[in-house]
């Protein structure tokens, strides 16, 4: 009987033992800072843009390569873009920008990228300039671009800085009511996209 009474109390001695003896946990680890990453900050450490929900994934159902994507949220360096040619099979590398280079100096590095490789640059919302459009024309390597904007064109002459890009391969409008009402005049090819949260 009188064990019976001590049960609970060598129960709760146990579990205090048991429980002081279990390792500590695990501490959280963490990725590399921008300075040691060659590329720039990884990407499960940057703010999530509204515009883009993170990293785009490129899908071309005839593109059947064993490759790479490479993706940065800047333009490279001349040196970032000679240090790709160690990725295995790069098929594509993608630039996220949160705004427009508005010369041609901030892009010239870009004539360094691999030649085996695909570069898509996405760009939001229309040129802030003549020029910004212009620059990349300057470009000689091959460039996608693609551009997201939010609502419709302000002016008719900005389609006409689009219409004049050769680069551009795109235009996505994440816009509530998809119609193609002031996009007329643009002479590329034209998507819609809605974001349902």
């Amino acid at each position: 009987m009188r064990l019976f009474a001590l049960l609970p109390l060598i129960i709760c001695t146990l579990l205090a033992a048991g429980c002081s003896t279990s390792p500590p946990p695990v501490p959280r680890q963490t990725l590399p800072d921008e300075a040691d990453s060659p590329l720039g900050t990884p990407l499960g450490t940057q703010p999530r843009d509204p515009l883009f929900r993170g990293a785009p994934l490129i899908l071309d159902r005839t593109d059947l390569r064993f490759g790479t994507t490479v993706h940065l949220t800047r333009i490279p360096s001349r040196q970032e873009l000679y240090d790709l040619h160690v990725y295995s099979g790069l098929a594509h590398v993608v630039i996220t920008l949160s705004q427009w280079p508005t010369t041609y100096a901030n892009l010239q590095d870009l004539d360094q990228a691999p030649e085996e490789a695909d570069l898509i640059v996405i760009l939001p919302g229309y040129p802030p300039s003549q020029q910004a459009a212009d620059a990349w024309n300057l470009l000689s390597s091959r460039v996608r671009i693609v551009v997201v904007v939010n609502d419709l064109p302000p002016s008719n002459a900005v389609i006409d800085d689009l219409n004049k890009m050769r680069g551009l391969e795109r235009v996505i409008a994440q816009i509530d009511d998809p119609r193609r009402t002031g996009f007329e005049r643009l002479q590329r090819p034209l998507s819609f996209r809605l974001v349902v949260e």
